[in-house]
Order: structure tokens, then C-alpha cells, then sequence
């Protein structure tokens, strides 16, 4: 059974940073491209991030570009998502999302993805 669990959200102030985690139980991770998204009150889910199986590629959404950075470490099955610079409008529930790898193309949209953690908190206060 698949599960992908985040950890590091919380509260901070504008300009600061978080790093989250999202430790995967997924035997074959290194087959897996990872993906952050998030979601506030009322909106839908957006695509922030996502890495391919290698960790040789990356894209971003554009709110977080030059902000945000993913990377992974295979060998601990595990993905994360350093954030600086935060602001109050990337308040939001930040899930991490795993989809087998498939080809060259990057996926940036939720139906995607195979399998999603249960989601972290991030709330940034002005």
C-alpha cells in the first residue's frame, strides 16, 4: 500500500521560510515523478512543483517561480519543497502527489498523479 505522508508546515511570517518533507512508502520511488500542489479555502488545487522519477528535471507554477525550489532524494524515498521569500497568498493545505513516471512530459494537473498524501498546513501571516 502506497502512502506518501508531509511534514514541515506551520506558521510563519511574510519573508520567511518552511521545508517540507513527504516521505514515501513506495518501493519503487526512483519510478515516480513528485509533485507538490496546494490548495486554500474555497479555491481549487494548484500545481506549485513537480521533479521527474531522476531528479533531472524540474517546473514550477508560475506564483512560486524563483521562490520555491523541489528536489528528492531517492535513496531515502523522500521529496521536498524549500520555500522562501513566503507571502501571505501562499497560505494554503500543501499536498505532495506521486505519479509513475510515463514519459518526458512534466505533469502539472491533480488527475495525474496516482497517489496523494493527506496534506500540511502552511500559513504565512502578514
Amino acid at each position: 500500500q502506497v502512502q506518501l505522508v508531509e511534514s514541515g508546515g506551520g506558521l510563519v511570517q511574510t519573508g520567511g521560510s518552511l521545508r517540507l518533507s513527504c516521505a514515501a512508502s513506495i518501493r519503487t520511488f526512483s519510478r515516480y515523478d513528485m509533485g507538490w500542489f496546494r490548495q486554500a479555502p474555497g479555491k481549487e488545487r494548484d500545481f506549485v512543483a513537480v521533479i521527474t522519477a531522476s531528479g533531472g528535471r524540474t517546473t514550477y507554477g508560475d506564483p512560486v517561480k524563483g521562490r520555491f525550489t523541489i528536489s528528492r532524494d531517492n535513496a531515502e524515498n523522500t521529496v521536498y519543497l524549500q520555500m522562501n521569500s513566503l507571502k501571505p497568498e501562499d497560505t494554503a493545505v500543501y499536498y505532495c502527489a506521486a505519479a509513475y513516471y510515463t514519459g518526458r512530459l512534466l505533469k502539472t494537473r491533480p488527475y495525474e498523479y496516482d497517489y496523494w498524501g493527506q496534506g500540511t498546513q502552511v500559513t504565512v501571516s502578514s
